[in-house]
This record gives structure tokens, C-alpha cells and sequence, in this order.
């Protein structure tokens, strides 16, 4: 039986998430919210100017080629995992604030001084190298940012609405994505080719520092969660970090291996979809670079109209049933619409945008499902160590995957069909996870639904 406050006689309200039906806790949860995504919108932002500015990082400090400036991109998914190891098991003992508060001053203090890095002809061999430690202390960061961010949020939101408040975690991964790969698109057309090349391409990476100052501010005003709150004070944290990821490992591999088929799934989908998809559109089907980028971006903005929805609708069915819906039609529709790309500007918006309605609706659940699929006093190490390992392994490398399968095959088809093999992983690990909407994830036990939802109305389960 799982436990809960009033195994312990605690006051269950003292631990309670807070009510979406009183003014104070809707205030509550919108800051929650805020200090949440923040960070996963820095994360974010922090990807989409690397990858726009790209050819101004090769030409200022590697003389020798782009594939040297894609490789260091690459770098920060091989440290990720690194710092999922390190940080979710703090995070389960010393507090998800406390680790997110450091998180967030890494990412954004190492974004902003990549902006500040004298170039190739300054400091010589320096500035590559200082490049690649900076990205690395990107990648280590962003290996405890996630995990915690979804956890945070998952544990401050009210039960029956963990989906849609969850959902608003990822509208921030958009956002970042979109506001870093639209304000490098800007500067460009205001500044031209000539002085972006000499100094305008550091102006996006120093507008990190102000985001993450608010994202500190943000988090300093929150209190720790009520769930881990109720953890600490009834004494029932692992003793130690090393202690609880030794639990994870012995207690929890079950939901540690069916949460790495669903990230798989979700991340090969992720970066061939958003990641890879302007260098396919330009390199393999002929479009001019603003041209994808621009669609990229239009595609990215529905997507985010779309996310609270779906986030919400998933409160109602469920998770599992979202995730069939998407797994499904992803491997449905994927080689049709990638065909429908290839006949130009229009059709390419046409499937990048049925493609990308049918990825929000797991992307919309993820902060729902996967803090859900752990009890408490390791949820955050099993949240940060799976999503990572499976990223590094799958999500990161899915661009250069889909890139030298098509060269070495000339069909350009081959994104579609890594795609279609990641979702048949996805649906098969969909078999070994519970349904959690509506359930307190609450307690020393792994979550399970207590109510039956049903067309939008709950019964309970015998």
C-alpha cells in the first residue's frame, strides 16, 4: 500500500499541491509554472542559436569545417547522461530546488560566456577548446535541468490536472527553440551577413544571462515541493545520493527500462522531426535555408497552440491512450507525409505540420507521465538518469543517424523510416507502463491510477 501524510500522522493538507480553485493557488501554480519552464526554455533557446549560427561558430573558431562545429554541438548530448547521475540523486536528497537553482546558473552563465569567447585568431587553439568545456558544462547541467524541471512541476500540480500544467513545461521547450532560432533569423536581416559574422552572432548567446537571472528569481521564491516536503519531514529520504541510486537500480529497473523505450520514441522523433528537419529540407529536397527555417518555425508555433490542449485532454482519457494515438499515427503517416515534402514549400508544411500535431500529443504528456512512473524518494534520479542515457544514445546522434543512412542509401525516405522503427520501441514499452492520470504521486510506492477514467467521468476501481 503506498504510504502517504496521513500514514505518518501529518495533517494531509500541509502537503497538499496546490488548489486550482482558490485564487492563492492558482498563483501558487503559476509560479511553479514559470520557474519550471524557465529553465527548459533557456535549455532550448541555448540549441536553437547553436544550430542557426552555426556557420558563424565554424568560421570563428573552427577554421577547419562545420563538421567541427557540429561535433561540438553533439558533445553536450555525450555529457548529459553524466549529469543525470550526478544531480537526480541529489535532487532526491538535498531538494529539487536546491539542485535547479544550480542548474539553471550553469546553463545560463555557460551559454552567456560562449558570447564572450575571443575567437580562433585571438587565443588560437584557446578558443576551440574553451568552446568545447563550455558545452560540456551545457550538457552536465541540462542533465539534472529536465528531470527536475518535470518533477518540480509534476509534484506542485493538483492530481487531476498534472497534464495540463505539465504540459506548459514543453510550450517552454518550444518557445526557447523558437525565440533562439528567430532572433539570430532577425539580427541577421538587421545587421547583414558581414557584421554578424564579426560580432553580431555573440549578441544571442549573451541575452542567456537575463533569462537565467529570471529563472533564479523565479525559483528562489518557491518553496520545495509538497511531495518531497512531506518526504524530508517524515524522515523517508535515501541517507544518501550514492544510496538511492542504488535503490533505483535494484528496485526500479522496470520502469527504468520502459521509460527508456518511450524516450526513445519521443527523442528519435524529436530531433529528426525538429533538429534534423532544416538541414533535410535544404541539403535533400532543394529548399532555400530561410525558406526551412521559416517553416520550422511556423510548424513550432502551432505546435505550442496545440500543447495545453492536448496536455488537458490527457487528464480526461488518460497517458496511455495518448500515446497510442501518437505512436500509431507516427508510424502511419510518417512515409506519406515525408513523400508529401518532397513536392515542394507547401506540401513540406503540410507534413511537417501532420507530423508535428501528432508528436504533441506525447510531447504534451511527457512531464505528466514520466515523474509518474517512480515513487518519490528516487523519482528525480530515475527521471534525469533514464531520459538522459536514452537521449545521448538515441535522440542526440538521430541527425547525423538520418544523414549518413541517406548517404549511403539515397532514399530519402530513411528519416521516416528511423522514425516508424523508434515508435514500434515506444508501443512496445507502452505495454509496461501504468496508467497515472488522476493518481497521487505521493508516498514511498510507484504510482497507479485509483480511479477509472472513462469518457471524461471517474469511477472507482475495485
Amino acid at each position: 500500500m503506498s504510504s502517504n501524510a496521513g500514514d505518518h500522522g501529518e495533517p494531509e493538507a500541509e502537503y497538499s499541491a496546490p488548489s486550482a480553485d482558490s485564487p492563492e493557488g492558482r498563483k501558487t501554480i503559476r509560479r511553479a509554472i514559470g520557474a519550471s519552464a524557465i529553465g527548459n526554455a533557456t535549455e532550448w533557446y541555448d540549441y536553437g542559436v547553436y544550430a542557426v549560427a552555426v556557420t558563424y561558430i565554424t568560421a570563428n573558431f573552427f577554421p577547419g569545417g562545420t563538421v567541427w562545429a557540429l561535433a561540438t554541438f553533439a558533445i553536450s548530448f555525450l555529457v548529459r547522461p553524466l549529469g543525470g547521475l550526478v544531480w537526480g540523486p541529489l535532487g532526491d536528497r538535498l531538494g529539487r530546488k536546491a539542485v535547479l537553482a544550480l542548474t539553471i546558473v550553469m546553463m545560463a552563465g555557460s551559454t552567456t560566456v560562449i558570447g564572450l569567447l575571443p575567437n580562433v585568431d585571438v587565443i588560437g587553439f584557446w578558443a576551440p577548446g574553451l568552446l568545447i568545456f563550455l558545452r560540456m558544462v551545457q550538457g552536465f547541467s541540462t542533465g539534472g535541468e529536465y528531470g527536475g524541471a518535470a518533477t518540480f512541476m509534476a509534484e506542485y500540480s493538483p492530481d487531476k490536472k498534472r497534464g495540463f500544467f505539465g504540459s506548459f513545461l514543453e510550450f517552454g521547450t518550444l518557445f526557447g527553440f523558437v525565440l533562439g532560432t528567430a532572433f539570430v533569423l532577425v539580427l541577421s536581416l538587421i545587421l547583414g551577413e558581414d557584421n554578424m559574422m564579426a560580432w553580431g552572432w555573440r549578441i544571442p548567446f549573451l541575452l542567456a544571462a537575463p533569462m537565467g537571472l529570471i529563472g533564479v528569481y523565479l525559483r528562489s521564491k518557491m518553496e520545495d515541493t509538497p511531495v518531497f516536503r512531506e518526504m524530508e519531514d517524515t524522515q523517508q529520504l535515501e541517507q544518501s545520493a550514492t544510496g538511492g541510486l542504488k535503490d533505483l537500480v535494484l528496485r526500479y529497473w522496470r520502469p527504468l527500462l520502459a521509460m527508456g523505450g518511450l524516450v526513445i520514441a519521443l527523442n528519435v522523433t524529436n530531433y529528426t522531426l525538429l533538429t534534423y528537419m532544416p538541414t533535410y529540407l535544404e541539403t535533400q529536397i532543394n529548399l532555400s535555408k530561410d525558406g526551412s527555417l521559416l517553416l520550422i518555425i511556423i510548424g513550432e508555433l502551432c505546435m505550442m497552440a496545440i500543447i495545453p490542449f492536448s496536455g488537458k485532454i490527457s487528464d480526461k482519457v488518460g497517458r496511455r491512450p495518448m500515446w497510442a494515438v501518437s505512436l500509431i499515427g507516427l508510424i502511419v503517416a510518417a512515409v506519406p507525409m515525408y513523400m508529401l515534402m518532397g513536392t515542394g514549400f507547401a506540401g513540406a508544411l503540410i507534413g511537417f505540420a501532420v507530423l508535428g500535431i501528432l508528436y504533441v500529443i506525447q510531447l504534451s504528456t511527457i512531464s505528466a507521465t514520466f515523474p509518474a512512473m517512480f515513487p518519490t524518494q528516487v523519482r528525480y534520479a530515475g527521471f534525469a538518469i533514464t531520459y538522459n542515457v536514452a537521449t545521448a544514445l538515441f535522440g542526440g546522434t538521430a541527425p547525423a543517424v538520418n544523414e549518413g543512412l541517406i548517404d549511403a542509401t539515397g532514399n530519402l525516405l530513411i528519416p521516416a523510416f528511423y522514425m516508424m522503427a523508434a515508435c514500434v520501441v515506444g508501443l512496445i514499452a507502452l505495454k509496461f507502463v501504468p496508467e497515472t492520470a488522476g493518481a497521487s504521486i505521493r508516498g514511498t510506492e510507484i504510482p497507479t491510477a485509483e480511479i477509472a477514467i472513462v469518457g471524461g467521468s471517474e469511477s472507482s476501481k475495485e
